[in-house]
C-alpha cells in the first residue's frame, strides 16, 4: 500500500534524478543546514547524477524510499541527529570532519559545492570519519557543555563582585571563600547603599550558579554509577568523576581510532612534526581536537603529581624519572598524554587500570 506520504517521496525522487538514474547513485553528500539540505548524488566511478536542495521533512521523505547508499556529511551541529535517523532507514551514514572536506572545495564556495567535496573526501581510501554519538552520548555531552558554561557565569560574578569591591578600595583575597561570606564584609566596610544591593544581587546569583553547578555535579555522578565504561575510567589514578564522565561521552568504544596514539593525538597532546629530507623535527604538542578533554587531562597529570610522594608502581616511578630531566610543565603534558593512552587502552579492551604496569590496563 502506498501512502500520501511515500507517494509525495516517490514523486520528489522522480523529479530530482528519475528512476533510471537513482540506481546508479552509490555516494550521496549531504551538506547540513538549519532548515534546507544540499544534496550530491554520484555513482561509483565519482560521476555527478544529481543536486537538490530539499527542506528537512523533504530529506526524510526522499530518503526513506531512495535504495540504500552511503551517506556522507560534516561532523557538525545537527550531524549526529540525523545520522542516527537516516541508518535507520538503512542507510550506511558517515561523518567527516569539516577541516578534511576543505580542501576538495573547488574554486568559489556554495552549498552544492560543498556537498560535492563532501563526496570527494568521502572517497580517499585513507580518510578518517567521526563514529556518530548515541543520544546518551550526546546528552550526556550537553550537560558537560551546560556545566562549563555555568563555571564561566560563576567565575565572572565573582571577578565582577571582586572589580566592584576595589573600586570603592576593599581589596579581597583572590578567590570564592571570601565571597562565600559576603555579607559579612559588606557589614564590616561603609559603602553606598546602592553599591550594597547591587552586591547583594550579585551574591544571590552566585549561590544560584553554585547550587546548578552541584546538582550537575551530582547527576553526572548517578549516570556515571550506572556505566561500566566510566568506572573502568576511575580506576586510572588522577582521573576524577568529571574527566571520566567527558571521556566516556565523547571517545564512545573508542573503536573510531586505531591505536592509543591515534586518540591522544585526536585530542592534541602529541608533538607537531616539521620533517624534511630524512631529518626528524618534533615541536610542541598540536593542540589539536577538543581543548576541553586535553584541559582536563592535563589538570589529572597536575592532580596526579601533586601526590607523587604517595605513589608507587611503575607510572609514578616514570614520573620521577622525567621531573629529573624535564620541567614539570612537559612532564604534565607527557603524563597527560599517558592517560589518555590509558584511557583509550581501558575502554576499548574492557580492562581496569594496573598500577603495576606503566599506564597500560590489566
Amino acid at each position: 500500500m502506498v501512502t500520501p506520504a511515500s507517494a509525495s517521496a516517490l514523486r520528489l525522487r522522480h523529479q530530482l534524478i528519475g528512476d533510471h538514474h537513482a540506481a546508479s547513485v552509490t555516494l550521496v553528500g549531504i551538506d547540513l543546514g538549519k532548515h534546507s539540505f544540499h544534496l550530491h548524488g554520484q555513482d561509483r566511478r565519482g560521476k555527478g547524477v544529481f543536486r537538490k536542495k530539499l527542506s528537512r521533512k523533504q530529506l526524510v521523505e526522499f530518503f526513506a524510499t531512495f535504495h540504500a547508499c552511503t551517506i556522507v556529511m560534516e561532523a557538525c551541529a545537527g550531524s549526529h541527529h540525523m545520522a542516527r535517523k537516516l541508518a535507520a532507514l538503512g542507510h550506511q551514514v558517515k561523518l567527516i570532519s569539516p577541516q578534511f572536506v576543505r580542501p576538495f572545495v573547488k574554486s568559489n564556495k556554495n552549498d552544492f559545492v560543498d556537498a560535492e567535496a563532501i563526496c570527494e573526501a568521502a572517497s580517499r581510501p585513507s580518510m578518517r570519519f567521526v563514529t556518530p554519538k548515541t543520544e546518551s552520548q550526546q546528552t550526556l555531552s550537553a550537560l558537560h557543555r551546560a556545566r562549563e558554561s555555568l563555571i564561566r557565569d560563576r567565575t565572572k560574578t565573582v571577578n565582577q563582585m571582586h572589580g566592584f569591591l576595589l573600586e570603592f578600595g576593599v581589596s579581597l583575597p583572590v578567590g570564592q571563600a571570601v565571597i562565600k561570606r559576603l555579607p559579612a564584609v559588606l557589614a564590616e566596610h561603609p559603602l553606598p547603599p546602592q553599591l550594597v544591593a547591587i552586591l547583594e544581587r550579585l551574591h544571590s546569583h552566585f549561590k544560584y550558579l553554585a547550587e546548578q553547578i552541584g546538582e550537575i555535579d551530582k547527576e553526572m555522578t548517578l549516570q556515571l554509577a550506572d556505566d561500566d565504561t566510566g568506572q573502568r575510567l576511575l580506576s586510572i589514578p588522577g582521573i576524577g568523576p568529571i574527566t571520566a564522565s567527558v571521556l566516556a561521552a565523547e571517545m564512545g568504544d573508542g573503536k573510531q581510532y586505531g591505536s592509543s596514539r591515534d586518540f591522544a593525538a585526536s585530542i592534541g597532546l602529541v608533538p607537531r612534526q616539521h620533517s624534511t629530507g630524512g631529518k626528524a623535527n618534533l615541536l610542541g604538542i598540536s593542540r589539536r581536537g577538543d581543548k576541553n578533554i586535553r584541559r582536563l587531562l592535563v589538570l589529572c597529570a597536575r592532580a596526579y603529581m601533586r601526590q607523587l610522594d604517595r605513589r608507587t608502581g611503575r607510572l609514578a616511578d616514570w614520573v620521577r624519572a622525567m621531573l629529573l630531566r624535564r620541567h614539570s610543565n612537559v612532564v604534565a603534558c607527557a603524563l597527560a598524554n599517558k592517560l589518555a593512552r590509558t584511557a583509550w587502552a581501558i575502554t576499548t579492551r574492557r580492562a581496569v587500570f594496573d598500577a603495576g604496569c606503566t599506564g597500560a590496563p590489566a
